[in-house]
């Protein structure tokens, strides 16, 4: 017998779960749920707003079938489709070459190797990442997938499955390199989008199972707890304190912030929420080792966000956890609220100092981002419709060209994901970038609720509620503004992808 299968705590509290689990089935609170659920969702689905809103729009009903989507996806998979003449033309002297073999092997378990990047990406030190890295990796796997995919007939790159707004958005992410106020300066920002676009079109596409999904996913939160493990370390050390990163009047007595093998902070806690939500699914589809682990990760995860001191990663945490939990049973929030607030007491004097400082508009960050936004106002009149191009670095060249911030600085990007992407790539840009979004999120949402496979809903669950975590993060925050954040952005877009595409898999084993 395992040593988590004859612990004694274990097994107590696996007991008082599964009576509280009871007792909860059968109380009035969990009946007068059930009525409350049942008129909530009578009500909505009476609601002109709630069906426009959940429909199947035109663009998206009919993207699968178009000239667009055909010519699109054809082009993508240009070079699977050279691979695969090439192994039918030579398919003796390939299958007889050890190292041709050896590829494509490799190349069936992109997943793995994706993953491996994930771990690697998040256990670099700051000081030898170089974002470069992020291209040649997220191309190196496309490139070991299309290799893959020469002896796999149903192998290839399904730009098709991500929907009409993705193949949009990328158009307008082009669109806004070309028409940059100097391109020059966008061609590295574009770098970094065709990255993120990269990542998510090679986990949609090597993804064919939960297992491989699993697996990709528990790399990457092994990173992410390493990085975690690192923070705690420098919370415990202590790190110096950077007037810059924190009010000295309004947090007196903070310490200063871990940012663990990231740049800053925020950088850290920003990495955190996106990916330890994943970690909760890893805890409930994982058998008892598994569980003990990711609970653990967990754990760590939480200090370490904690040691940041990131009230906006605070706050799209917390978001993240309550999306997931009503996502998986709406009814237990009431539990989750009574537990947030019962733990409040035992939280660290000067975490709990901190919290109160959210809504303190003394606060210098708060002051400061006020100031940014009146600034960026004066941009957007001018440039509201066309934007001025892909990048901070431009958008910092064009700030310098009206007044100053009331220190007599400028900015250097608009501290608001939104923002600062209609600013570089317009109306048109933010629009379809905001299609994008809520598109797959409402996939995913529907995808959860037809899923037969509970492991999947949980990581699905997981998944939407740390994407949620971070949209709302990002209204106070250029999440982007450090590209190794940008890029586990888009990983975890494409997580979401790929459960929708395991639950379209699941159709024909129902009938």
């Amino acid at each position: 017998m395992s040593i988590t299968e004859s612990s004694v705590f274990l097994r107590i509290l696996l007991a008082v779960w599964l009576g509280l689990k009871r007792a909860a089935v059968n109380s009035g609170a969990n009946r007068l749920c059930r009525g409350l659920e049942g008129g909530v969702r009578r009500l909505l689905s009476g609601s002109v707003l709630w069906r426009f809103a959940w429909r199947e729009g035109v663009v998206s009903r009919v993207w699968p079938e178009s000239l667009s989507c055909r010519l699109f996806t054809a082009v993508v998979n240009i070079p699977c489709a050279v691979v695969k003449v090439l192994y039918k033309a030579g398919r003796r002297v390939w299958e007889d070459s050890l190292f041709c073999r050896l590829l494509t092997a490799l190349g069936g378990t992109t997943y793995f190797f994706l993953g491996l990047f994930m771990l690697g990406m998040l256990m670099a030190p700051h000081s030898l990442w170089n974002n470069v890295y992020g291209l040649m990796g997220a191309a190196a796997l496309t490139a070991l997938f299309v290799v893959g995919s020469a002896s796999h007939r149903q192998y290839r790159l399904e730009l098709d499955t991500l929907g009409p707004y993705m193949s949009i958005y990328m158009a307008f992410i082009c669109l806004a390199l070309a028409g940059s106020l100097s391109t020059h300066m966008s061609l590295r920002f574009f770098a970094f989008h065709l990255t993120g676009f990269l990542l998510v079109l090679v986990v949609v596409s090597a993804v064919h199972k939960y297992e491989q999904l699993q697996l990709m996913v528990s790399l990457a939160v092994l990173g992410l707890s390493v990085a975690a493990l690192y923070g705690c370390y420098q919370g415990y050390i202590g790190v110096e304190v950077i007037p810059s990163q924190q009010d000295m009047v309004v947090n007196a007595g903070m310490p200063g912030r871990v940012y663990s093998f990231f740049d800053n902070p925020n950088n850290f806690a920003e990495q955190l929420e996106m990916l330890l939500p994943l970690e909760l699914a890893l805890f409930l589809n994982c058998r008892w080792r598994g569980k003990v682990l990711s609970l653990l990760a967990f754990c760590l995860g939480v200090a370490a966000i904690g040691f940041t001191y990131g009230r906006a990663s605070w706050i799209g945490l917390a978001f993240a956890v309550v999306v997931f939990v009503a996502l998986l049973d709406w009814r237990w929030l009431p539990a989750l609220l009574v537990l947030g607030l019962a733990a409040v007491p035992f939280l660290p004097e000067t975490i709990y100092n901190r919290i109160l400082t959210i809504t303190n508009t003394e606060d210098s960050s708060t002051q400061y981002r006020f100031a940014i936004y009146d600034t960026t106002a004066n941009l957007m009149r001018d440039y509201w419709h066309r934007g001025v191009g892909l990048g901070s670095d431009i958008m910092k060249k064009v700030f310098q060209t009206y007044p100053t911030n009331f220190d007599g600085s400028y900015p250097i990007h608009t501290h608001n994901n939104y923002l600062q992407m209609w600013g570089e790539t317009g109306i048109w840009g933010i629009l379809s970038f905001l299609g994008l979004l809520f598109w797959q999120l409402k996939k995913g949402i529907k995808a959860l609720r037809r899923t037969s496979d509970p492991r999947v809903g949980r990581m699905l669950a997981a998944a939407v509620g740390a994407f949620c975590g971070i949209m709302v993060i990002g209204v106070a925050e250029y999440t982007w503004f450090y590209p190794r954040n940008m890029f586990t952005y888009w990983f975890l877009f494409g997580i979401i992808a790929a459960c929708v595409k395991l639950v379209r898999a699941e159709k024909p084993a129902k009938a």
